[in-house]
């Protein structure tokens, strides 16, 4: 059995903080301001993750009222996801989406899904990860923050198959 599951994400950019995407820092004059290191990319992955999982959310895992997770760097935080789904599910592929004015991603394009892929224990060709404009409009196109979008494929692990699905699991 395939499930899907999307997530979204939304920053704003603050000055004194570290621009982290996809667990990559970035040079920039402006971070991301939030409970953990605010990387947008790996929050909307982890929604998207436990999502088609059918575990609620990060902010249900990892609420921003909980001390333990302060400044918590989201390459953790998404590897504790995975070890959450890991039991049952695999990961098929992952596509991600940052939406931003700036910076450019093309020049960390590599490293992030390098390390995105690191972290859920997959390939690099099952990450993909693209980037838009909000061609000046709203929030985004003001440089006030930046959003993601995440999408992905669990597949269930071959030893589950037919163990919830009742007696006539074999499709015959």
């Amino acid at each position: 059995m395939s499930r899907v599951g999307i997530g979204y994400d939304v920053h704003r950019l603050v000055a004194g903080r570290p621009l982290v995407l996809g667990g990559v820092t970035i040079p920039s004059p402006l971070g991301l301001e939030g409970h953990s290191d605010a990387d947008v990319l790996l929050h909307a992955l982890m929604d998207a993750l436990l999502g088609a999982a059918g575990l609620g959310d990060i902010g249900e895992h990892f609420p921003p009222s909980d001390a333990r997770w302060r400044d918590a760097d989201s390459r953790d935080l998404l590897a504790r996801v995975r070890a959450l789904i890991e039991d049952r599910f695999r990961v098929g592929n992952v596509d991600l989406v940052l939406i931003a004015e700036a910076p450019r991603v093309a020049p960390f394009r590599a490293a992030m899904r390098a390390e995105v892929a690191r972290v859920l224990r997959i390939p690099e060709g099952a990450v993909n990860l693209k980037a838009t404009t909000n061609e000046r409009l709203g929030f985004v196109g003001r440089g006030e923050g930046l959003a993601a979008l995440a999408v992905v494929l669990l597949e269930e692990r071959a030893e589950r198959v037919g163990v919830d699905a009742g007696p006539d699991s074999t499709g015959g």
